[in-house]
């Protein structure tokens, strides 16, 4: 049997299905390996899974992607996506295209020739630097988990071999930053000075209020919630600005599980000024499924996701939180975040999810860092985002 690695292009020598079964290959065998869903990635084709769909994810709107898997001796052994982000480079002019999706075992014969492939797709289309792993831009998981292998990821965070750092950096790549992930415990509560400090700035700024995301009016609160993100954000690495269509379609994807109290709301004169936005964690839901539909895998997640999640589900994520950039670096930015972190904090405990991941924080957002430090979040888990010239 042949050892040479052969690379096939998704759509033109391989299929979508075979991109899907590549990680149950490499990771299969991890106890802490979350198989996605599979209509969360889903065949291409018009009405299957949105991620990889342009028909209806609208990142294709401005992005374009290519995808390959590679195979040794006739066998599956990795994959690997290159895109390129037109508002990414309409913002930044930097000639920068992206990787993503990258699996694969341990050989770097297969990695390199995954890399050449995408690296030789991103030359043709101008691009003179690539950075990753980003699927499919930094709005969506992005970064390669180099420390924290022995716990399961949560909600839209990745989980690889240890090997994979070997791999990439192999390849060539760099460390740009890291980002991290934060275990807090929820029961541990504000530190005392805090809260009497919390306390008596509320009751002498009537100019704010702190409420729930409201269920009536969704989209309008999410709406506020994303001009937060694109006001906050804007200094943030790597920052890309979600469009309109990108916000519609996270909030109908999050709509599912969402839960209204998980996320808070802080105003100044009636005016979103703060926010964060915590999602139970879907990834307990779907662990045991092993990423398949049928027979009963629909019908678990959906029963688990519409009725059971506040039984069935643990702990939490925050995915996003922020401040009105008015605000920052003054005692009122200070009182939005913990009003805000503090009323998730306290609907966690009423919900029995005590445990909460706060990810990711760029190790270069020192003010957030040592926000939640304060509050006895840890470092549990590192997500590295890598660069190289091409």
């Amino acid at each position: 049997m042949s050892t040479s690695v052969v690379i096939r292009p998704v759509g033109a020598g391989a299929s979508v299905r075979d991109f899907l079964r590549v990680p149950h290959i490499t990771q299969g065998h991890d106890p802490y390996w979350v198989a996605s869903m599979s209509f969360e990635l889903g065949p291409l084709a018009d009405g299957e899974g949105p991620r990889l769909n342009p028909k209806r994810n609208p990142w294709f709107q401005h992005g374009e992607a290519k995808l390959w898997v590679a195979e040794r001796g006739g066998k599956l052994a990795g994959r690997i996506s290159a895109q390129v982000d037109q508002n990414h480079l309409k913002l930044y002019n930097d000639a920068t295209g992206f990787f993503g999706f990258f699996e694969c075992i341990d050989d770097q014969s297969v990695a390199i020739a995954l890399f050449d492939v995408a690296f030789a797709w991103l030359r043709e289309k101008g691009m003179k630097r690539c950075v990753g792993p980003f699927s499919m831009n930094i709005n969506d998981e992005s970064g390669l988990l180099i420390d924290g292998f022995n716990s399961f990821p949560r909600a839209a965070m990745g989980h690889t071999q240890p090997y994979y750092q070997k791999l990439v950096e192999a390849a060539g790549f760099a460390k740009v930053v890291d980002m991290r992930a934060y275990l807090t415990p929820m029961d541990t509560g504000l530190p005392y000075k805090q809260l009497k400090w919390l306390k008596r700035s509320l009751e002498r700024n009537p100019r704010i209020a702190v409420r729930a995301l409201d269920m009536k009016r969704y989209s309008e609160d999410f709406a506020a919630m994303f001009n937060i993100i694109r006001a906050g954000w804007v200094e943030n690495w790597g920052s890309i600005p979600p469009t309109v269509a990108e916000e519609k379609y996270l909030a109908e994807e999050l709509k599912l599980i969402i839960l209204p109290e998980l996320v808070s709301i802080a105003t100044v004169d009636g005016v979103p000024a703060g926010f964060c936005l915590a999602i139970p964690d879907r990834n307990e839901m779907i662990r045991d499924l092993k990423g398949k539909l049928f027979p009963f895998g629909l019908l678990k997640f959906a029963w688990r996701a519409l009725v059971t999640r506040k039984s069935f589900v643990s702990g939490t994520r925050v995915i996003y939180m922020g401040v009105m950039p008015e605000y920052k670096n003054k005692p009122i930015g200070s009182i939005l975040a913990l009003a805000t972190v503090g009323a998730v904090r306290d609907a966690s405990l009423k919900l029995r999810m005590p445990v909460c991941e706060m990810s990711w924080v760029l190790e270069t957002n020192t003010q957030t860092c040592h926000s939640i430090e304060d509050i006895g979040g840890r470092v549990y888990k590192t997500y590295r985002m890598y660069e190289r010239a091409l």
